[in-house]
């Protein structure tokens, strides 16, 4: 079975490319073997900095929705390795760079905003498709992103924000053309690489100790209502008709008579 992810290490510089086509999607076997990686990554003395990137046509669709749709007795694990996954990142003694082009989206917004630095290319759009999915989640990754109203925007609509908005939303460092993002992403790499690696533990230690509130906990209240959605039959419905390619059918009852 191909590996959905590889790993090379260069003077001190470590790629994880995402490469689980068609659109790097996870199923949960696949999310703790990333989360594991990343955490491997973290504890080696030839790595100074990590950066995760992709091919294909999109950085990373987050969570395999078919596989849970098929069998909702995963949404236990799955919770957990997209746990242990963001907060490799962002718990990662290392810096950690996320280099994204096309769709940022789900779970790909996990990753984004547990990294240290975002560059993007141009064809870059970032989004929270879980209120159609019938899923919760990313909120508390998406707002370390985004100012919280925007965050509110982007959940209850499933809209979208492409990378030039998010530069200017203070969420990207850099918008490049598509075939720069790799060079670009490794020149940050360097210039972080070159520094102290002591300094730079120390450094990220502090900041992280210093944001508002902590992430792993924010995400861990969210992922309780993510279980809550899941047992409601507009989650299952939502589910089953995006594995099936069509349209969620949910009827117009109020709430209170339709849970």
């Amino acid at each position: 079975m191909t590996s959905p992810f590889r790993t090379e290490v260069t003077d001190g510089i470590a790629e994880l490319e995402l490469c689980n086509p068609p659109v790097n999607a996870f199923g949960v076997d696949a999310q703790f073997a990333l989360a594991a990686e990343m955490q491997a990554l973290g504890r080696r003395d030839d790595v100074r900095v990590i950066i995760i990137a992709a091919v294909g046509k999109g950085f990373c669709a987050g969570l395999d929705i078919k596989e849970v749709a098929a069998d909702p007795s995963l949404i236990v694990p799955a919770n957990r390795a997209n746990y242990d996954t963001f907060a490799a990142i962002h718990l990662n003694p290392k810096p950690v760079i996320a280099a994204v082009h096309g769709y940022v989206l789900g779970g790909g917004i996990g990753i984004a905003g547990a990294a240290d630095v975002v560059v993007a290319a141009d064809d870059a759009y970032f989004g929270v498709p879980e209120i159609d999915r019938g899923g919760m989640g990313m909120g508390a990754h998406l707002q370390r992103m985004f100012g919280v109203q925007k965050v509110r925007y982007m959940y209850f609509t499933g809209d979208t924000i492409d990378a030039a908005e998010a530069h200017r939303l203070g969420a990207v460092e850099r918008v490049v053309q598509r075939a720069e993002l790799r060079p670009t992403a490794r020149e940050i790499a360097s210039q972080m690489a070159s520094k102290s690696p002591q300094m730079i533990g120390i450094a990220k230690r502090s900041l992280n100790g210093v944001e508002d509130g902590s992430l792993e906990d924010k995400y861990r209240w969210e992922q309780g209502f993510t279980f809550e959605a899941y047992l409601t039959g507009d989650s299952a419905e939502a589910r089953e008709a995006f594995a099936e390619g069509r349209e969620a059918d949910f009827d117009m009852r109020p709430t209170s008579e339709a849970s």
